[in-house]
């Protein structure tokens, strides 16, 4: 059975005045310790959340970016083409003139050549029939 004596209550202020210490060296520290802990820890969390929204803001403006650019490009690849294929056409269509031009000359040289030598050739045939009529006659 419990006894009340001296040492029961030697005993129940010792066992008081061990918790009174160890609340004031060991277990406020350790709480304090733990709510600095989660402190941290909720700090680092937030902060990590905040990151991590914020690179998704940064993506998807990157992303953003991206299809502008890609439509730019496009734009300015389809001006080009166009520009090339033009500028083509141009070429082509200047090569083609001068062909013409230079078969036009051809042909008028040609003639003009043909119309000399016709006329050559009428003289010589004149000149051929007045001497085969002249040892005719003189035959």
């Amino acid at each position: 059975m419990l006894e009340l004596n001296k040492w029961f209550f030697a005993q129940l202020a010792n066992f008081l005045l061990l918790l009174i210490f160890l609340n004031v060296i060991l277990f406020r520290p350790l709480l304090r310790l733990f709510k600095e802990r989660d402190t941290g820890i909720n700090g680092a969390l937030n902060t990590a959340k905040a990151l991590g929204q914020e690179k998704d803001n940064l993506i998807t403006g990157i992303e953003a970016k991206l299809v502008e650019g890609r439509a730019k490009a496009k734009a300015v690849f389809e001006g080009l083409s166009k520009e090339g294929a033009e500028a083509q056409k141009q070429s082509l269509d200047s090569a083609r003139n001068e062909a013409a031009e230079l078969n036009k000359k051809a042909k008028a040289e040609l003639e003009s050549a043909m119309e000399k030598a016709r006329m050559s050739l009428r003289s010589d045939v004149e000149n051929f029939s007045r001497q085969i009529v002249e040892k005719l006659v003189k035959a």
